[in-house]
């Protein structure tokens, strides 16, 4: 596998030394110390562009999918370059607004929204509620007549695609818990055209993540206008069609759609129709974006497995203990020496606290490793499992580089707990 190949160009070796942007890896260990995500602000503002001008001839929205990375400095800088959100939680919504997205571009999907969390969007006026199950449908209109207002509403249409990806990422099937199922929608849809609390806006699909092939997306959409015509003739009309997210990167070897061949073939599935397209990209805005810093603290060779035991661990990146994901690990400082086989392990009390197997390194004890690809689903699903507190986060613009979130201390961890007495 070729270096780089597969990474923004923000990241590169400059004379043996790691650089994300024009500053060199070690000088951010050494100022902010490990683990630490390091993301590159050119590279998140190219990935967004690439969908603007991809999707430029047709009237769209670009709702970025928050739960990749909800980092507020992430979200200002999307916000500030037009992007949309699709959240999933009252607490998202409350981050997008506190890092100046605009609400009239707020799409709020997922299953489980309390009647709390859609008192606040209807407080603050989204643009959408993605509506997942008849009880959801119930429910909003009930919260939305007690506060005198009228919800804008799309289903989620659960088209029954496989999206050919991880089984914990795929939402499209018929045994998955997401959306309304394609034969319900039809009465579902007229359910609530006569309602005075609901206005039907538009339809909804997402089949799922890290999505390496187009024939699924085009599958998933023309199931979607085929039911978008037969209500039609219902005289139920939409304003925009939202045809999910779920783009994928090359973490190893795969071969995914580019931005422009996967925005053209949805276009051309929308060819002679007016609805607004809505997209929802997350890890292929943020993913390739970021990486995870860390330091080698023990060699450890064993009889059938050498170790190499890093201070980052599967609380800072859950991504290869929960999908046993790839993610290419690289020496911030290239060795001449000899290379050897080593597992790539972090300190917690658990077999599976892995973040590579079987990677071949010219490493010495105290080196710095660059784990790709970290931008995507690291940070947001990082957690202080044995006590650990959550690494620091910095972005890197050309030749300046900022916390944007400070590393966690031990005692913020327990400073709202309490002894029993």
């Amino acid at each position: 596998m070729s270096e780089h190949t597969k990474y923004s160009n923000c990241f590169k070796y400059q004379d043996s030394q790691l650089c994300v942007e024009n500053i060199p890896l070690e000088n951010i260990a050494q100022r902010f110390g490990t683990p630490c995500y390091v993301y590159s602000h050119q590279a998140l503002s190219n990935a967004y562009r690439q969908f603007e001008v991809a999707l430029q001839s047709r009237e769209h929205l670009i709702c970025y999918a928050v739960k990749a990375n909800s980092n507020l400095a992430i979200l200002n800088l999307l916000a500030k370059l037009g992007a949309g959100f699709d959240i999933v939680s009252a607490g998202e919504l409350q981050r997008v607004l506190a890092a100046g997205g605009a609400a009239n571009k707020i799409v709020f999907s997922g299953v489980g929204k309390t009647a709390d969390e859609m008192k606040l969007a209807l407080q603050a006026d989204i643009l959408c509620f993605n509506v997942e199950s008849s009880a959801e449908l119930e429910r909003l209109n009930e919260v939305a007549k007690k506060m005198g207002k009228v919800a804008p509403i799309s289903l989620r249409v659960n088209p029954d695609v496989d999206a050919k990806t991880h089984p914990y990422i795929s939402t499209g099937l018929k045994q998955n818990k997401f959306g309304v199922a394609y034969t319900e929608a039809l009465a579902l849809y007229r359910k609530a055209q006569t309602s005075k609390n609901l206005r039907i806006v538009g339809m909804d699909c997402h089949i799922g993540s890290q999505l390496t092939d187009l024939a699924p997306f085009i599958a998933a959409t023309e199931k979607m206008l085929a039911l978008v015509d037969m209500l039609a003739q219902e005289d139920i009309r939409f304003e925009h069609l939202d045809l999910g997210g779920g783009l994928g990167i090359q973490y190893q070897d795969e071969v995914p759609p580019s931005i422009v061949d996967y925005a053209q073939a949805l276009i051309g599935a929308m060819h002679g129709r007016t609805e607004k397209i809505i997209v929802e990209p997350g890890r292929v805005l943020v993913g390739n974006a970021g990486v995870l810093l860390t330091k080698v603290e023990y060699l450890k060779h064993g009889e059938e497995k050498h170790f190499a035991i890093v201070d980052a661990a599967m609380n800072d990146l859950m991504r290869p203990a929960l999908y046993d994901a790839y993610h290419h690990i690289q020496p911030v400082h290239k060795n001449t020496g000899n290379k050897q086989t080593y597992e790539i392990v972090g300190p917690i009390c658990e077999t599976g606290d892995f973040l590579g197997n079987a990677r071949s390194l010219s490493i010495t004890q105290g080196d710095l490793l660059a784990i790709m690809s970290a931008g995507a689903y690291g940070m947001s699903m990082s957690s202080n499992y044995n006590s650990r507190p959550r690494a620091a986060e910095v972005m890197v613009s050309g030749d300046v580089a900022q916390v944007i979130r400070e590393r966690e201390t031990v005692a913020q961890l327990f400073s709202g707990e309490k002894i029993f007495v």
